[in-house]
């Protein structure tokens, strides 16, 4: 090729050539994935924070352990199924890496732990830890339509006597909801149902009479969030 066609030629190429996209632009899933954070000695567990807009129109549930066993059990120790707010700021990562079938799921994952919320004055206490995960128990992700429903379902996290009641994201606008549960032995695992009002106008006694157990094993609210859901 002649001087003049390699210079059309290199030209021609540079104007077609297309821009490289950001390393995570394929990904509509990637950012920075808050979580709350609760349970105790008889296990971690790990809630997204949800909202229904990419990219956390998610509603994903792990069960965790910390890396470092002196900071995983002080963690385990300092919650105890308390009603306390802890949360996760995590490193930025694909949240799509979470689900069960991803081609390269996501094994573990460095965060800071705070006490409070991350987002609204919450403080450090365990920088930069390594969060490991056991098992994703839930993930699924959320229809934005706006719909009504007349009962929320909550998700019973935990199979001891320490256990966990998680709503589930089932309709727009919502409420993510974690409640902290005292099982009797032998108690049924499975999801429950209350009425949706109900659940705010009448509190802990409809999660109470929808799990058949006395009013006290029904302890504190760990998280309750309704603007991130409008």
């Amino acid at each position: 090729m002649n001087p003049i066609r390699r210079a059309l030629a290199g030209a021609f190429l540079a104007t077609c050539t297309l821009p490289l996209l950001p390393l995570h632009a394929a990904d509509q899933t990637y950012g920075t994935h808050g979580m709350a954070l609760f349970g105790g000695q008889e296990g971690l567990y790990a809630s997204h924070l949800p909202m229904f807009h990419a990219p956390h129109d998610y509603q994903v549930i792990l069960q965790i352990h910390i890396a470092d066993p002196a900071t995983d059990a002080a963690l385990r120790k300092r919650l105890d199924g308390k009603d306390a707010l802890w949360t996760i700021d995590p490193e930025k990562f694909e949240l799509s890496t979470l689900a069960p079938d991803a081609k390269a799921a996501r094994k573990e994952f460095k965060a800071d732990l705070v006490e409070g919320h991350f987002e609204r004055g919450g403080g450090p206490r365990y920088p930069a830890a390594r969060v490991v995960i056991d098992k994703v128990l839930v993930f699924r992700q959320l229809d934005d339509k706006p719909r009504n429903a007349s009962m929320s379902r909550y998700m019973q996290i935990g199979s001891g006597a320490q256990r966990f009641l998680v709503k589930e994201i089932d309709s727009r606008p919502d409420f993510d909801h974690i409640v902290s549960y005292r099982a009797t032995p032998g108690a049924p695992t499975a999801s429950v149902q209350v009425r949706k009002l109900g659940i705010k106008a009448a509190g802990n006694d409809a999660l109470a009479m929808a799990l058949k157990a006395n009013l006290a094993a029904i302890g504190g609210t760990i998280y309750f969030e309704t603007d991130d859901l409008k």
